[in-house]
């Protein structure tokens, strides 16, 4: 059996009341997503955008989950988050992969699929519905930000960018490539940003 899935992973929303923002990853990841069936929920990148969410009190998280943090056990547990204000999703909805074993980026032509852009129309419909005012999307990493740019049939929304919370991410973001920064400092500041952007 393939390590990766790659099934389609659904957008995550509250179960209830409004969406103030909506938060958008590259493509569910090889340990997160792909074996949780939930965005962020389970990766490496994903448990600082949960603490984030816990932080500013728009997401609940079970107290085991933080203990080993693996998408495939929370699945097996029967461990899910609990959002308030915020949606998940991600700019790929499967983890993409050529063998089965590897994630790779998605692509332009991934991520330009007329089935991806109308999906990611209806996402960002869905949040918005009965805003007054636009949504806030956070994007994370380069290409979920550029996907997100180019909906011309999506709601009226203000953009912001974080770099991918990634290890990788962090380190192309930060000054010099991060050449002399803890990487446990560009998470902590990372999430400083998030909480930012979820609080303001």
């Amino acid at each position: 059996m393939p390590r990766i899935q790659a099934n389609p992973v659904s957008a995550l929303f509250p179960e209830s009341g409004p969406v103030s923002v909506m938060i958008f990853g590259e493509a569910p990841g090889p340990r997160g997503a792909d074996q949780s069936g939930i965005p962020f929920w389970g990766d490496g990148a994903g448990i600082t955008v949960y603490r984030a969410l816990v932080a500013t009190g728009r997401a609940e998280v079970p107290e085991a989950a933080w203990e080993d943090w693996d998408g495939a056990r929370f699945k097996a547990l029967g461990l899910v988050p609990h959002l308030h204000g915020t949606a998940l999703s991600n700019a790929y909805p499967a983890c993409p992969t050529k063998d089965g074993e590897h994630f790779h980026a998605p692509s332009n032509r991934d991520l330009l699929d007329p089935a991806n852009l109308a999906r990611l129309s209806a996402e960002l419909a869905r949040a918005a519905k009965g805003l007054t005012a636009p949504l806030r999307v956070i994007a994370f990493g380069k290409r979920a930000q550029w996907v997100l740019s180019r909906l011309p049939d999506a709601p009226a929304f203000d953009l912001h960018a974080l770099p991918h919370p990634s290890a990788q991410g962090l380190l192309q973001g930060a000054p010099n490539r991060g050449k002399g920064l803890r990487l446990a400092d560009l998470r902590t500041a990372w999430q400083e940003n998030l909480q930012g952007l979820l609080t303001t």
